[in-house]
């Protein structure tokens, strides 16, 4: 496969508007989703991205047949499943892979799955999906390939012992099978974890407490088929709201679903950034006043990851990058993944002020003007969105390596970056090394 990068020139405004397309985390579990009924299955508003090819890569090589309708539609037919294993590399190149084992176990009781993987971005435990598999019954052993069984998935309460997402969405489509009520206590609530359980109930599912830390689930003899929409990716949404920040630049961000931006709004308001909704659609203004808010008595304010409904994991990069350009002084802290701030060098290689405290939190004093560099390298799927934001303002021209990463979250970024008037071109990566510089 041809390696590709990003040129930006940087220090130019963006104007006019652009569309989110749809939410990368929910596509990916709403089509191994598909996978209950043996009824086709239609998905509106599926994003073409790397990790959703990958995933139809996966349900094909099980048997389903995956037809892209045009127009961001997808249609899945699970008629038959042919096998019970999963592609091994495959597998290995996306970390929701590990989300088949819900529905494979509850629709052929069997399944051989090799460790997934996805960002680099710290350990992420797998063992809260084994755990509550367990509970509704499965029987899993692990001898470098997980081998899954269930002879009959049963109903069972279970407490997550962190509120993982993709857990809990495993658990929730194992337990539409599974004979009897389950309760699945400490379950994650996000967006698209919202979004599955809408489809799994509009496909005949029983689900009670959805968007809410606890879930309970009647689970029913057969699912069927239907049309669904995955909602606006609100991680792109806020992304581009960071691309207007940084730059001083006025857009529209189009089919934002703002309902789900209330805590990004509040946090980013500490930042010195706002924006309007407008039906669903949110206005950046250009006048921004990009000043720290401080804390009561003065203080350094603290933007934290938490579980939803607070501030997401995903989007600390992309607040972090544009805390660079904010006049004052604030503290961020990563609890949750031990690498996520390991792209912070890149910047100060660019003329940030960030002192990084542990692999969990760091210090950003701003503003600072950034200077371009001639060759950086995405990390993974938000920090090489947070890098190319950086590249926007920095003063000259930056290339970024491994844009694999952002294609793997974001769809035609580099598109409608230059509908906005931003100066960015992909091009192939000519057999230099990936060394960086600066």
């Amino acid at each position: 496969m041809t390696r590709e990068q990003f040129v930006i020139e940087g220090n130019h405004k963006l104007q006019g508007s652009v569309t989110v397309s749809g939410n990368k985390n929910a596509a990916l579990k709403m089509l191994p989703a598909c996978l209950l009924t043996d009824e086709p299955v239609v998905l509106c508003n599926v994003p073409d991205i790397a990790d959703v090819r990958v995933t139809f890569d996966l349900m094909r090589s099980l048997g389903a047949s995956v037809d892209v309708l045009g127009d961001h539609r997808v249609r899945v037919h699970a008629k038959d499943i042919t096998t019970t294993r999963l592609d091994r590399a495959l597998t290995q190149q996306t970390r929701a892979s590990i989300v088949f084992a819900g529905p494979m176990l509850a629709r052929m009781g069997t399944l051989e799955l090799y460790p997934p993987g996805g960002d680099v971005i710290g350990r992420r435990r797998l063992d809260t999906h084994m755990l509550a598999l367990e509970k509704l019954g499965a029987t899993i052993t692990f001898n470098g390939t997980f081998h899954m069984a269930a002879d009959g998935l049963r109903g069972a309460d279970i407490l997550l012992d962190e509120a993982s997402v993709t857990a809990t969405e495993n658990t929730l489509m194992a337990a539409a099978l599974a004979d009897g009520t389950t309760i699945i206590r400490n379950a994650a609530s996000e967006p698209h974890v919202q979004n599955l359980c809408h489809m799994l109930s509009g496909m005949g599912a029983q689900i009670e407490g959805v968007g809410t830390n606890c879930l309970t689930v009647h689970g029913v003899e057969r699912l069927h088929g239907g049309e669904f929409r995955v909602e606006a990716d609100y991680l792109e949404a806020v992304s581009f709201v960071g691309a207007a920040a940084v730059t001083g630049s006025e857009i529209r961000v189009r089919e934002a679903d703002p309902q789900y931006l209330n805590m990004a709004a509040l946090v980013f308001r500490k930042l010195g950034v706002t924006w309007q909704v407008e039906g669903n659609d949110l206005l950046v203004p250009r006048s921004q006043s990009l000043v720290i808010e401080r804390d009561l008595g003065n203080q350094i304010p603290e933007i934290k990851a938490q579980p939803w409904p607070a501030f997401p994991s995903d989007l600390m990069s992309i607040a972090l990058t544009v805390a660079t350009q904010s006049a004052g002084a604030v503290l961020f802290h990563e609890w949750m993944y031990d690498s996520r701030f390991f792209f912070t060098d890149k910047l100060v290689n660019m003329g940030a002020r960030i002192f990084l405290c542990d692999p969990h939190r760091a210090v950003v004093h701003g503003p600072t003007v950034l200077h371009a560099l001639p060759n950086i390298s995405s990390p993974d799927i938000r920090a090489g969105m947070s890098l190319l934001l950086a590249a926007l303002c920095a003063r000259g021209t930056t290339t970024i390596r491994n844009i694999g990463q952002i294609d793997r979250g974001y769809e035609r970024v580099d598109e409608k970056l230059r509908e906005l008037g931003a100066n960015i071109r992909r091009e192939p990566v000519n057999g230099q090394p990936p060394d960086e510089a600066g």
